[in-house]
């Protein structure tokens, strides 16, 4: 089992954020994974090429070169490209990390934006030297168990822990109303409003207990500064929500 490490990320508001960060097994199953889809793709093509080849040869005579150019392209696209263009567009994730729970983010707490994809996965064909030894050894000797990628890119890959009852807890946070008055979203400083993102954006990255605390230390500070009374926001991370929501709507129409 992975030593649970954290990466802590304070915000404007000082307050913290902790995010249990990625190790050796989770990284290994979900790079197994990974392997495998891109070993089952490369079978897929060449088979594919090898059974088209002959007919096309018969009416085309460079046929062969033109396929042999393809798919080289192809594998090509498939090695630099398969990392980096799902962990773009599943934000941080492959199929093999969405199977290890694991995902990628920057080391501020952000999701990863087209550069810091390209790059992280750049310096995979150093970290996989002797069979990934070099990209492990970088893993257990740094604090926040980041490859040569990652330290290049600047991310950081952290665990989506989903204790038991978390579900459950999040569907009755959502069955109740909030109203939060108007004046109130207007007072809201832009700070404010990218702290409650954050957390929203993060908070199922976060364990059950961890996330229920933040929300109620962020939804106190901000509900009391904005005068609104505890009797008005009922579920700290509803309150959250609607007060992102109704921002969101203010901005929208001013």
């Amino acid at each position: 089992m992975d030593p649970i490490e954290k990466l802590t990320i304070e915000t404007p508001e000082q307050i913290e954020l902790e995010f249990p960060v990625a190790g050796l097994g989770s990284r290994g199953m979900a790079l197994l994974v990974d392997s495998l889809i891109q070993a089952l793709v490369v079978i897929a093509v060449l088979v594919f090429t090898s059974l088209v080849s002959p007919d096309l040869g018969r009416y085309w005579a460079t046929a062969g070169k033109w396929l042999e150019a393809i798919v080289i392209f192809l594998l090509f696209c498939l090695y630099w490209g398969y990392f980096a263009i799902f962990e773009l567009f599943w934000n941080g994730q492959t199929p093999g990390k969405r199977q290890a729970r694991i995902r990628v983010i920057t080391a501020s707490g952000r999701p990863i934006n087209v550069f810091e994809a390209i790059a992280r996965n750049f310096l995979r064909a150093v970290d996989l030297q002797l069979f990934y030894v070099v990209g492990a050894i970088a893993i257990a000797v740094d604090r926040k168990n980041r490859r040569l990628g990652d330290l290049v890119a600047g991310t950081v890959v952290i665990h989506e822990i989903q204790e038991s009852g978390d579900s459950y807890w999040y569907a009755q946070q959502n069955t109740g109303d909030t109203v939060v008055p108007v004046e109130a979203v207007t007072s809201m400083t832009a700070q404010e409003f990218q702290l409650v993102e954050t957390f929203l954006n993060r908070r199922l990255d976060l364990p059950y207990l961890q996330r229920q605390e933040t929300a109620k230390v962020i939804a106190d500070r901000i509900g009391l500064r904005l005068n609104v009374p505890q009797a008005d926001r009922p579920s700290p991370e509803n309150f959250l929500e609607e007060l992102s929501r109704r921002y969101r709507d203010n901005a929208r129409f001013k």
